[in-house]
């Protein structure tokens, strides 16, 4: 496989993501053990940290997705969300995980959590693979989070640039001559 310039250094390794998803799916089956478990899968980018995830659950849930859309072709979040894809299921009464890929600016995230616990959901909570705390706009936490990363534009195990590098096994930046 010839190297991809486009790409700089990797920020998470492959063994590290798996083992952190372990970890992630361990806390989380205990805690909503004997509960009635929701996940909300964000598309695109959650796809590959919700499969190994839900995978890695030792209790039943089910999963249900949402497209969202703050970023466009940018690097940089437009701050202006829209719901591409809304959720097939009901989620009243249901004890809700929102498993997202990345939390930026926590902009897409508020919008998403006001816009789901408006549905009376019995408990709505968030799993975040990756959250860069230095570049958020709005007070906000995910319950569970795998990685703090430093504020750059990253791509790989599910996150993309212009559709790209989504299928990486790590996580990776992307430099900025690949972003101009």
């Amino acid at each position: 496989m010839t190297q991809d310039l486009n790409l700089g250094e990797v920020i998470v390794e492959s063994d590290a993501l798996q083992r952190r998803v372990q970890e992630l799916a361990a806390e989380v089956s205990r805690d909503y053990a004997g509960r009635d478990l929701l996940l909300i899968g964000v598309l695109k980018g959650a796809i590959f940290f919700v499969a190994d995830f839900m995978r890695a659950l030792s209790i039943e849930c089910e999963v249900d997705f949402m497209a969202i859309s703050s970023y466009g072709s940018s690097t940089k979040s437009s701050g202006v969300v829209r719901i591409l894809k809304d959720l097939d299921a009901a989620i009243e009464g249901r004890h809700v995980l929102i498993v997202e890929d990345i939390v930026d600016s926590g902009l897409t995230l508020q919008y998403l959590l006001r816009n789901l616990a408006g549905r009376k959901p019995a408990s709505l909570e968030v799993c975040a693979l990756l959250r860069k705390p230095v570049s958020r706009e709005v007070d906000l936490e995910a319950r569970y989070v795998g990685f703090d990363i430093p504020d750059r534009f990253v791509v790989g195990y599910g996150l993309d640039h212009a559709e790209r590098y989504r299928a990486l096994p790590y996580v990776a930046v992307l430099t900025e001559s690949a972003t101009e």
